[in-house]
């Protein structure tokens, strides 16, 4: 019997989670998720990864378990860990709270920002400085950071003025940054600023 033939009908959103996340806005990918979770789970399981599906946010993906201390024979790492600067971290507890003031304030469910409004947030963390930090003037590199990750997705571009490219800010943020980590990095960039400006 040829290969194909013995596909599972699930392989498409086996390998879009390979990829990276799938949103619920994917409909189709979303449905297949969701009508067979129970097979993709095991499916991963057996190769030691974690399904993690968060229907109330509206997206899906894949982590790998840290080995154990007692693991005699620790599977390679699928998925490389990902360290953000000091620039991209502040970026993203910027977009995270941002995100929860949009889910209070408003009945949408996708967050955008324009490139001139994350600057307007960034000028509002740093008021009381007058040297702000090089993420004020260069926002590219901390974007591209957060763009390869999957937290921010161009939506439009303005090739004449970078100021007025929009994103989205996708919901996964929330999955990097939980509302402990959320106070924890903000009480300690608080005291970063603190530290640069005496």
């Amino acid at each position: 019997m040829e290969l194909r033939n013995q596909r599972v009908p699930y392989a498409a959103a086996i390998i879009k989670l390979l990829q990276g996340p799938i949103y619920a806005d994917d409909k189709n990918i979303w449905r297949e998720l969701l009508g067979w979770q129970s097979a993709i789970q095991e499916y991963f399981g057996k190769i030691g990864l974690e399904l993690v599906i968060t229907e109330q946010d509206g997206f899906a993906r894949v982590l790998q378990p840290e080995a154990g201390e007692d693991d005699e024979n620790p599977l390679p790492r699928l998925m490389k860990k990902q360290s953000l600067n000091y620039e991209a971290t502040l970026l993203a507890v910027m977009l995270r709270e941002g995100l929860e003031e949009f889910d209070v304030r408003s009945e949408g469910t996708k967050y955008f920002l324009t490139q001139k409004e994350i600057k307007e947030r960034i000028e509002l963390f740093y008021k009381e400085q007058t040297n702000k930090s090089k993420l004020w003037r260069d926002l590219s590199k901390p974007i591209m950071s957060l763009l390869n990750i999957g937290i921010l997705k161009l939506n439009r571009e303005d090739t004449s003025n970078k100021d007025n490219h929009q994103y989205e800010v996708k919901r996964i943020v929330k999955a990097f940054i939980s509302n402990d980590k959320l106070e924890e990095i903000k009480e300690k960039l608080a005291h970063h600023v603190n530290s640069i400006q005496q």
